[in-house]
This record gives C-alpha cells, structure tokens and sequence, in this order.
C-alpha cells in the first residue's frame, strides 16, 4: 500500500464529494416520492402509472441515463445528480405509499372523530405513523445510490469512482480497491446507522 498514506486528502475529497452526491440525490428523490405518494396513496391507477414509469427509469442501466442527459446538462455534478435522484424514486415512492396504507382504518377514523381536517390527519397522523417504512426507503435508497454513484466518474461527476476509474485507466490496482472498498464501508456504515434508526421508529410506532 503505497499510493494510499501519501493520497488520504484525495480519499477524503473523493469521499466527501461521493457522500454530498449521494445525500443530495436522496433528498431530491424523497422530497418528490413524499409528495407523489401524498397523492398516489388514495389513488390506485395514478399510482400504478407512476410506478410503472419509475420503474422504467430503475431498469435503465445508470451508464446509459447519464449518456442521455449528458446533451441537455453537460457534463459533470448536474446530470449525476438527476440521474441518481432518478433512481431514487421507485424505491421511496413505494415505501411512502406502502406507509401510507398501513395506517389502521380504526386510528383514521378516530382522527376524522375528533375533527382533525384532512392536512392535520396526514401530518399529525399518516405521516409519522408511516415514517418507519418511509425510512426504511431511505435506507434501500442511499446505500444503492452510494453504490451506482460510483459510475458518475464516467461522465465527471466526481466522487469515489474518480479513484477507482484512474485505477482501471492506469492498471493501478490498488486504487481500484481503495476506491471499492471505501464506497462499500459507507454503505455498511449508513445501512447500519438508518437500521437502527428504523427499528427504534418501530418501537415507537408499537408503543
């Protein structure tokens, strides 16, 4: 291990730069899964429609929808970040309904019972009931979003793939397995962090 100790400012750029990717792809992708599965919850067909286009969006391989934006955004942070909140959204969209309709129809009618309007059930009901398995999408979401942003060095959107792609361009392995190696311990670390803030929601909700 050579090239590591005298590069641990270039880790830790390519780390920070994979993690405001990653972060703010599942930001962007959640603030618009929440409001598609606001609507879509009491809507079956406007939901199937909706997840049947995100789930076109997930099956296309990542390379490929960073190639497609590229002619309208360019290169660089902007077409990465469209495209990883792209994939967000089939994964959350389907936690924030799936949440949606495991609230008990006997707690919504308790609700309606006392007079709470429409907007006061959903954010002082719905919402924090369903939060458990909203953040579980959240969880699903950010660890395979830290994984595909490894394929945004291709079109310069920074992050830990630089490494690992200067790897395979130099035949320098030991980048290579830096590169994968730190990517995969985020994943494990934030997996392991929201996991135990799902379960701790879980008690909350059963209590």
């Amino acid at each position: 291990m050579k090239w590591t100790p005298k590069n641990l400012d270039t880790i830790a750029e390519a780390a920070w730069q994979h993690l405001v990717l990653s972060f703010s792809s599942v930001l962007i992708g959640c603030a618009i899964a929440l409001v598609l599965g606001i609507v879509c919850a009491r809507r079956p067909r406007l939901y199937s429609v909706v997840l049947t286009l995100t789930g076109i969006i997930f099956v296309i391989p990542s390379l490929a929808l960073f190639a497609f934006l590229i002619p309208f955004m360019g290169l660089g942070f902007k077409p990465a970040l469209t495209g990883l909140s792209s994939y967000c959204l089939l994964i959350l969209l389907r936690n924030v309904v799936t949440g949606l309709r495991s609230v008990p129809e006997d707690v919504l009618d308790a609700a309606d019972g006392m007079g709470f309007s429409r907007w006061q059930r959903l954010f002082r009901i719905e919402l924090p009931m369903a939060l458990p398995l909203i953040v579980s999408g959240i969880r699903i979401a950010l660890v395979t979003v830290i994984g595909i942003a490894t394929i945004a060095a291709f079109i310069d959107g920074g992050g830990l793939g630089t490494i690992i792609l200067a790897g395979l361009d130099q035949n320098y392995p030991e980048k290579i397995i830096v590169g994968g190696l730190v990517t995969a311990l985020m994943a494990i670390l934030f997996d392991y962090g929201l996991t135990r803030f799902e379960r701790s929601l879980l008690r909350w909700r059963a209590a």
